[in-house]
């Protein structure tokens, strides 16, 4: 009776591993977070070792579209199952605008987009009007030197800009020193609201650096 219980429970977590495997469920999730990334920073990090063509000169991007990602309260679903088709490289190519590039849109779609229960011509219009949904302040337009800031002054900048926004709704990132992302709370409606517990990071530095817009 030992060895079969054993067997049963070994049966069991293996078929909990799988089922996690496969991804959960389209549409199941409580919020989204946006991210807003820092192009110049980015660039810096990442984007420059690759080539890629956000980063090139006079290209004039500051905070682009990283990606819409349904969440939990706490935690968050990825490569989720799902029926719907994945987008044509046209409706990928379509986001490099606000996106920087055809191959985030399509990688942001991979992990998260199938996790909102849409199509993929639904989830990119719904990416767009998030991202439409909230100002970026305009003196970031206007860096034309790298700076070095205290963090909390991005975050202060869009609560400024934005009336709706409260300080529990968005938080600011930072990676190898550098300001890396703006993240926002939103509803599935897209309305502002409170980040749960595991996203709410801020970035403490005093002396992030903010590069210059290329």
């Amino acid at each position: 009776m030992r060895v079969f219980a054993l067997v049963i429970g070994f049966v069991m977590a293996f078929s909990g591993v799988m089922a996690r495997a496969d991804g959960e469920k389209a549409g199941d999730f409580d919020y989204y977070v946006m991210a807003l990334s820092w192009s110049a920073n980015w660039c810096a990090l990442e984007g420059d070792a690759r080539g890629e063509d956000q980063c090139l000169p006079g290209k004039g991007l500051t905070f682009t579209l990283h990606g819409l990602w349904p969440q939990y309260e706490k935690g968050w679903p990825a490569y989720c199952r799902t029926t719907a088709r994945d987008p044509s490289r046209s409706q990928s190519a379509a986001m490099a605008d606000i996106m920087g590039g055809a191959g985030l849109a399509w990688y942001q779609w991979k992990k998260h987009g199938r996790c909102a229960g849409l199509s993929a011509e639904d989830y990119f219009a719904t990416a767009r009007k998030a991202f439409a949904s909230v100002k970026e302040p305009e003196v970031f337009a206007k860096i034309n030197k790298t700076l070095e800031v205290p963090a909390e002054v991005v975050e202060e900048a869009f609560l400024a800009a934005n009336p709706g926004l409260a300080r529990d709704m968005i938080t600011v990132t930072c990676q190898a020193g550098m300001i890396q992302e703006v993240r926002l709370c939103l509803t599935k409606d897209l309305e502002p609201r409170r980040c749960g517990a595991d996203t709410i990071r801020d970035c403490r530095m005093q002396d992030a650096i903010l590069g210059a817009v290329r």
